[in-house]
């Protein structure tokens, strides 16, 4: 009998050598909002984090409603990847220093010490997926119900 692989190492799996995701918020006026992201790969506890602008939309969106969406594609490969969590705002300097790349000094001027720089935490609730062989949406089973996202 074949091993199923763990959910987080299958999740990784389906999102390797994608580098954006795009991630949807739920504005408060219950109006959606989309906006690519670079990519972190999922950690064994699941969460899948990422830094952004303190004064973004997103922000302001996740601080009404914690619900979101993440969406990898891959054309070239047929895979298809959508992400259902719930997200939490997170001030940490040591998990930004451990996220940090180069190309971030774009958005953050003043780098790891930018006042503006701020992190999402996405507990993954809910993954579904395609890859071209299947030719239909398969869920990625695993994921226990997250914590209710805090925000700061």
């Amino acid at each position: 009998m074949a091993q199923t692989p763990h959910p987080v190492a299958k999740l990784n799996e389906l999102t390797s050598g994608i580098d954006i995701a795009t991630l949807t918020t739920i504005r408060a006026d219950g109006t959606l909002h989309s906006c690519p992201m670079a990519v972190h790969a999922a950690e064994p506890d699941g969460a899948i984090w990422f830094l952004t602008g303190a004064n973004t939309e997103k922000v302001e969106a996740v601080r009404s409603d914690h619900h979101v969406n993440l969406a990898y594609s891959d054309p070239a490969t047929q895979r298809y990847v959508s992400v259902t969590g719930n997200c939490e705002l997170v001030r940490d300097h040591v998990k930004a220093k451990e996220l940090w790349r180069p190309h971030y000094n774009e958005w953050f001027p003043n780098g790891l010490n930018d006042p503006n720089l701020i992190l999402l935490k996405i507990y993954v609730q809910d993954v579904e997926y395609w890859q071209g062989a299947e030719s239909r949406m398969l869920r990625l089973t695993g994921f226990g119900p997250p914590p209710i996202a805090a925000t700061i």
